[in-house]
């Protein structure tokens, strides 16, 4: 079962988001929270599995409730509720170490595939976010593709093989079983990509894959 803290300032969102999260037999919604603050010490009382926080609250935003959890619920994974409005603050989340982006107005089985990825320790970009996150990351798309692609160019191919799956939103278990390898050498993979690159976390990595146009978003 996987435990999932809500938090969203607007009444309507966090019952339409909690609906649709306990629709799954998977996933229990055990707190929900109106405000940063709330999401915090409801995080510290039930530890959850998984925080979906809005990106803007009272008291404290989701990022500010988003690095207090991390620093003191550090086995929550987080993951930001967002909207087309909210680009300017998605690049400051990237350091904060969310897992993954969904948009509010996103598709239903989309919100449940990403709790369900982030959970078993994938990152999970939705599409329309990743775009826009790359688009605001700095220069054209032609420009960026090109530099993604020579920063992934000293790795090997089956690196390669594992950066593109967690592009894709796959979690280490799922890229063991797709690249038939065990998943402690899937782990070995990406911490040596992640150094290698200088990335923070497997996010800005499945940035980096869409950018380069692997993952399943663009031409490899």
């Amino acid at each position: 079962m996987i435990r999932v803290l809500l938090a969203d300032d607007e009444a309507m969102i966090r019952a339409g988001v909690g609906a649709i999260l306990s629709a799954d037999p998977g996933i229990e919604v055990v707190a929900e929270a109106s405000d940063g603050r709330e999401a915090v010490e409801l995080a510290l009382k039930h530890r959850p599995d998984v925080a979906l926080l809005d990106i803007r609250m009272p008291r404290l935003d989701g990022l500010q409730a988003a690095e207090e959890i991390r620093r003191t619920v550090p086995g929550t994974v987080l993951v930001m509720l967002t909207t087309f409005s909210e680009d300017e603050y998605i690049a400051r989340a990237l350091g904060a170490g969310v897992s993954g982006f969904l948009l509010k107005s996103g598709n239903p089985h989309e919100l449940i595939a990403g709790v369900r990825a982030v959970a078993e320790g994938a990152a999970f970009l939705s599409p329309d976010v990743a775009r826009r996150v790359i688009a605001q990351l700095g220069g054209g798309r032609l420009s960026r593709a090109a530099e993604a692609k020579r920063t992934l160019e000293p790795l090997t191919g089956r690196e390669r093989e594992v950066v593109s799956l967690v592009g894709a939103g796959h979690s280490n278990r799922e890229i063991a079983a797709e690249l038939y390898v065990v998943e402690g050498t899937v782990k070995a993979h990406v911490s040596a990509v992640l150094g290698r690159l200088g990335l923070k976390n497997r996010v800005q990595l499945a940035i980096l894959a869409h950018e380069a146009g692997l993952g399943g978003t663009g031409e490899q």
